[in-house]
């Protein structure tokens, strides 16, 4: 398995890492065994970098990816987030943002808990909230690392004012954000900064929910629970337009005997060393199909026909409906 670095302090990571927010997010997770087998199957294969969330269920997800990596905790990096507006009694979720130092105090010790580990590898605040100032924030990640319960600071979805007071207060290790081939706004401001930082970018939905894997048409139809059924991104007009995108991958998959999704990841990859994209998946040969990126090598040609073609493409509709995106990019 290829490493890469997160941040400068060094923490070291597989190459691709694997989001485990698909696995359940309700507060039964019916099957519970076969997605722990994914992980377990994802850590054999060399991956050890696992992402999760106190809001996924809230809490199974948690509790799930704890005991999936109980057997080998000591050789791999979890990853997990605080900051939505959680009972921490009942785990009812109450709506909106809660990054107020008590809570993030009670959201982290709940992680610990329930993920049956010491320390958290890398802690995100999961959204920024405008409530509260981010050196309180920043603060208080840094109290819990001093106290060993924490080993590196993250962030999510947060602008460029965040990022810096944060990093003023207490070295960001990572920066996680939507980036992909049809989602380039961290290109304009966001990735120079981390870069001149020395922050590392974990980029989610790296193949645009699914869209990149050129599985989804026009008439895809999606369940009532699906979100991307909400997402304009998604409408139907929206992915006929965008299909222009998946006949760019095509062409360069053919050439390297790659699929979409592979060439997808093998760009991303090759825009920074210090980027690790995070897929999600439920199953294990997708799994395999994935991590077949890393033996993909783009060449310069390759990146610059890309880069030409994807300017000439208009990708249509926003990435989040609007009362999500709103909690993005403070």
């Amino acid at each position: 398995m290829k490493k890469r670095k997160l941040g400068n302090a060094g923490l070291e990571v597989s190459a691709l890492s694997l989001g485990c927010m698909g696995y359940g997010k309700g507060r039964v997770i019916d099957d519970r065994e076969e997605m722990i087998s994914v992980i377990r199957y994802a850590f054999e294969q060399g991956v050890d970098f696992f992402d999760t969330a106190e809001v996924y269920g809230p809490w199974s997800n948690e509790e799930m990816v704890g005991e999936a990596v109980a057997p080998f905790r000591d050789q791999v990096k979890i990853a997990t987030k605080f900051g939505w507006n959680i009972d921490q009694k009942t785990g009812d979720h109450l709506g909106g943002v809660n990054s107020k130092p008590a809570q993030i105090r009670s959201s982290v010790e709940g992680s610990l808990k329930r993920l049956g580990t010491d320390y958290i590898d890398l802690s995100y605040q999961h959204r920024v909230d405008p409530d509260v100032p981010m050196e309180d924030v920043a603060g208080t990640v840094k109290a819990l690392m001093d106290e060993g319960k924490v080993r590196h600071f993250g962030l999510s979805e947060a602008g460029a004012n965040s990022i810096r007071k944060a990093h003023a207060e207490q070295e960001v290790t990572a920066l996680q954000s939507e980036y992909s081939l049809w989602t380039r706004e961290p290109e304009d401001e966001i990735i120079p900064l981390i870069e001149q930082l020395g922050i590392a970018l974990v980029p989610y939905s790296p193949l645009g929910k699914g869209f990149l894997t050129g599985k989804i048409d026009s008439g895809k139809k999606f369940s009532d629970a699906d979100l991307r059924g909400r997402i304009p991104r998604f409408s139907e007009e929206a992915r006929e337009s965008n299909q222009a995108l998946i006949d760019l991958l095509n062409t360069i998959a053919v050439r390297h005997g790659a699929t979409p999704a592979q060439v997808a990841l093998a760009w991303l990859m090759a825009q920074k060393p210090f980027i690790v994209p995070l897929f999600g998946t439920r199953k294990k040969e997708r799994l395999d199909e994935n991590l077949g990126a890393l033996n993909v090598e783009l060449t310069a040609d390759d990146l610059d026909e890309i880069e030409q073609a994807a300017a000439t493409i208009k990708i249509e509709g926003a990435r989040y409906p609007d009362e999500i995106l709103k909690l993005s990019g403070r």
